[in-house]
């Protein structure tokens, strides 16, 4: 991998970690695009270390309020109760689902899951899935005709049965094209929950499940050593740079805006994808693996 690789890939891996448009099939894509060799899932779940390192510094506050009172927790009965204390318990839940099928599916996700005919299917559903959940949650928001507005949920009313569904959501992820974020978000909007409260579970899931992938991966690499640690690095610091950014303004965004262009924006990469494709300008192995 050359620096200039380097630096797109991680331009591209930090501009899309946080919105609901998958950052693997865009990292998958650019490489494809270019006629570059597919960078691989380790390249991808390294680099998301520096995304989810602008997640701990954005949030640090929540994050550190969240693990100091869940340790207290353990040992202090009567702190079980704390908000705080059960959103440690309930990431740790979340967590399981992906854990799980993250050692299962291994081989598929470096394999199969990233054929670009995959990625476009799972571009195109999961756009609409995100769509109708954003569509409820507008109208729950505005109230209909002849209703009143309805109140969407919190994340202080998170339950450990819609931690788990919030988990299962995520897990999805593990196939490019569904994105993290989507998946999570419109799990959560079709809960009843507002946008800000499942971005923001969205966000704070995602920290143990890919800093503990990311860490697998770098132990791997370092084993194999198929991996080009220069620019990997490289394009981990730019992820961390410019995701800090794009969080920053997707949480402002996501209070007042609809997902709606992110959802025009994924059925209409999916359709070209399909016909380039179909077409025969893009193979859908384009970009044999490499490094």
């Amino acid at each position: 991998m050359s620096w200039f690789e380097a630096f797109v890939l991680g331009f591209v891996q930090g501009l899309t970690e946080f919105l609901p448009i998958s950052s693997s099939a865009h990292l998958r894509l650019a490489s494809a695009f270019a006629d570059w060799p597919d960078a691989g899932a380790a390249f991808t779940a390294i680099t998301q270390i520096g995304t989810e390192t602008a997640v701990l510094i954005y949030f640090r506050k929540d994050i550190a309020r969240i693990v100091s009172a869940w340790f207290r927790s353990l040992t202090d009965r009567s702190l079980r109760g704390d908000h705080d204390a059960r959103m440690g318990w309930l990431v740790i839940i979340g967590s399981i689902p992906i854990g799980v099928l993250g050692v299962v599916l291994k081989d598929q996700i470096d394999t199969s899951f990233r054929d670009l005919r995959v990625i476009a299917v799972t571009l195109i559903v999961m756009g609409i899935v995100l769509g109708v959940a954003d569509r409820l949650a507008a109208r729950d928001e505005s109230g209909g005709k002849h209703r009143a507005v309805k109140e969407r949920k919190s994340l202080r009313e998170l339950s450990i049965k819609d931690g788990l569904v919030f988990g299962v959501c995520q897990a999805m992820a593990l196939v490019p094209g569904v994105s993290r974020s989507g998946a999570t978000i419109s799990g959560g909007l079709l809960m009843g929950y507002t946008r800000e409260a499942a971005a923001r579970y969205s966000f704070l899931l995602a920290v143990p499940a890919v800093l503990a992938s990311g860490v697998f991966e770098l132990k791997d690499a370092g084993e194999s050593g198929h991996i080009s640690w220069g620019p990997t690095a490289f394009a981990t610091l730019i992820a961390f740079a410019v995701g800090y950014v794009v969080i920053a303004w997707f949480m402002k965004y996501i209070s007042s805006k609809s997902f709606m262009p992110f959802v025009v924006y994924r059925i209409v990469l999916g359709i070209v994808l399909f016909f380039l494709i179909g077409s025969g300008a893009l193979s859908p192995d384009a970009g044999p693996a490499g490094g």
